[in-house]
Parts: C-alpha cells; structure tokens; sequence
C-alpha cells in the first residue's frame, strides 16, 4: 500500500475530534469520511472537506476507506464493528468493546473469520511511561513480581458531569467501575500479566447515586502477584493517571505516581518511573533508587501512527481483539464480584 491510507471516523464527539485530530496530523493518513448523524458532525466534514454519513454502513461503501475509527457511544460498537468486518476493513475499536464479554466475542469471531485486524483503543499500550515500566519489568530487573497496588482517586465535578445529557453515569451502566476502571485493568494487565481471580467491594456512599462511587478490588494475577486497587471519582487526590502521567494538557500535573510494581529484587514506581532497589541482601543494607526520564510524546499520536501501519498490514495490534476481550471480562468480573461478594475468574477465551 503505497497511497495515503484513507481513514473514517464513526462517531464525531469528544474522543472522535480527538482521533480525527490526529488523522490529519499524519502524514501517512487522510481523513476518508465522517459518520455520525449529529448536525454537527454533518458541520465538522463541510468545515474539512470531507463526506458526510449518516450511517455506517453507508459510509463504507460510498468513502471505502482503508480502516475505520469506531469511536459511536459504547452501545452502537457491536454493529459498528461487525459492519467493518463484514466490508472487510480494518478497526480501531474504542474501549470497551462492547458491553459485555458475549457481544466483545460476536465482533472478534466476525473479525477473525474475515481476517480483519481489531486494534482496541487502550491508548496506555501507546505510552512511553507504560512502555519503559514495562520493558524494566520484563527485564527481570525487580526479579519475581510479589505486590502491586494502584490508585485512581480524583475529584469528578458536581455539576455539568453527572447532570443533563450525562444524567446516565448515575445509572446502570455508570459509575466509576465500569467507566473508568477499564483504563487501569488493561495498564496492570500489561504490565504484570493476566489476573486469574478478582475481589471487590463497591460503595456510593458519597454522591448516593444509585452506582458506585468508589471501589476496592483485589486480584491475583497468574504469576502469583497480588495486587490492589483503590478508585473514587469523589475524593480529592493527586494520585491518578490523569494528574500524574502529564499525557492529557486537559488535567493539571502533579509529580506523584499512582502505580507501585514490586518484586524480591526491586520495585518501579508508574509512571514517575522510579525504581528502587537494596544494595546488599534485604532490608537492613542501604536502599536507593534511580528515576528513568522518557522524552514527552502523545500516546494518541502514537496509536493512531500504529493504525496506519496495521491498516497497511505492516504491524500487528499491540492489543488486538481478543486481548480487548480479556481486559473487558477483568472489568466486569470486579462488578460480579462486589454484587456477589465472591471471587471471580475473569473469562480468558
């Protein structure tokens, strides 16, 4: 494929601006189309010269374009995403992708039958303080991985979120488990591997909505590492991704981490990205740490550089179809596990 790779966007609200955006910032790329029948996504083509759809699969056939950004609400990327795989072309799915683990199977089934690549938006695979905690993990360096705990803890705004056309994140379907904690199961599982058995509690205690507001989870991943996670988008805190990776210009930055990876040899903080380790055999010999600094770069940037190159068959999904699955089935099982008040084994099919 020796052409621009021509690339449609279904779904032209706060995330689909922002892949479009960087579309036109690639110079392997050009923006094929715009599906979504809002007017004004009908107004964001006409202002960027490019055809207008209403429907999916009538954008497919009259843009044909090489690959497709499925970025719809969550409940249109089922047809979405069988509509792509059925004209055969290739997706960058938003997470998650589907609502649930049987609908997330019906598109990666679809996909594979028609040998049609899946890239699943997790835009932490693509960034440069994942990828070096990863690296110095996978090198051995901490030794064996015994401990982690995260946090996301942040304060979401009381008026304009929760209230209006977002009335829906204080129902089923919100809540901070299932809109945010997706991010943070896929970072720890790429991170320290796949997650065997899930604990959780769940409280609203403080907005009273009739969905969680915060939530404490235990796992125990397949290398015999436990870990924790505390999340709450009612509490006032530095530690989350958001304010600590500096990625997203939207939030402010503070320099604190918000994931801790340990092992018998040393530990790594993420994504400050400092490691610590004992000079000699244990705790009573000097300890120290040393900070890796990673050059700045955007990871949307960087997935979208890497859609163009899965589209052009030149690079394989660094989180294809099934990978995506196995982060929805980790998420959803901490929601059947705070209803039940058992453990879970999340499906890895």
């Amino acid at each position: 494929m020796t052409h621009e790779t021509r690339i449609a966007v279904a779904g032209a609200g706060l995330i689909g601006k922002a892949h479009i955006a960087r579309i036109l910032a690639q110079p392997k790329a050009t923006l094929a189309a715009i599906i979504d029948p809002s007017p004004a996504a009908r107004e964001q083509a006409a202002s960027l010269g490019v055809p207008h759809f209403a429907e999916v699969e009538e954008g497919l056939a009259a843009a044909k374009p090489d690959g497709l950004v499925i970025a719809s609400p969550n409940r249109f990327h089922i047809p979405h995403a069988l509509a792509a795989a059925a004209a055969g072309v290739p997706m960058l799915l938003e997470k998650p992708p589907a609502e649930d683990v049987a609908g997330a199977r019906r598109i990666v089934e679809a996909a594979e039958r028609a040998d049609v690549p899946i890239l699943v938006g997790h835009h932490h695979r693509h960034s440069p303080l994942i990828s070096r905690a990863r690296d110095v993990i996978q090198s051995g360096r901490l030794g064996r991985l015994t401990a982690v705990n995260a946090m996301s803890l942040y304060k979401k705004p009381d008026h304009g979120y929760f209230d209006g056309p977002g009335a829906w994140r204080r129902e089923p379907g919100g809540g901070v488990v299932l809109i945010n904690l997706i991010h943070l199961v896929d970072d720890l599982r790429n991170l320290c591997g796949d997650v065997v058995s899930v604990q959780a509690i769940e409280s609203s205690a403080a907005r009273g909505f009739p969905v969680e507001d915060t939530a404490a989870v235990l796992l125990r991943f397949a290398n015999g590492a436990l870990g924790t996670i505390i999340l709450s988008d009612s509490a006032v805190a530095p530690w989350s991704w958001e304010l600590t990776s500096g990625e997203n210009k939207a939030y402010p930055r503070t320099d604190e981490l918000c994931i801790v990876v340990a092992g018998t040899q040393g530990s790594i903080a993420v994504p400050t990205l400092e490691t610590w380790s004992h000079e000699g055999d244990g705790w009573w010999t000097p300890i120290r740490s040393d900070r890796i600094v990673v050059p700045e770069q955007d990871p949307l940037t960087l997935q979208m550089r890497h859609f163009v190159d899965v589209v052009r068959r030149e690079a394989k999904p660094v989180i294809d179809g099934r990978e995506g699955l196995r982060t929805l089935a980790t998420t959803l099982a901490v929601k059947d596990a705070a209803a039940t008040g058992r453990a879970v084994v999340p499906e890895r099919k």
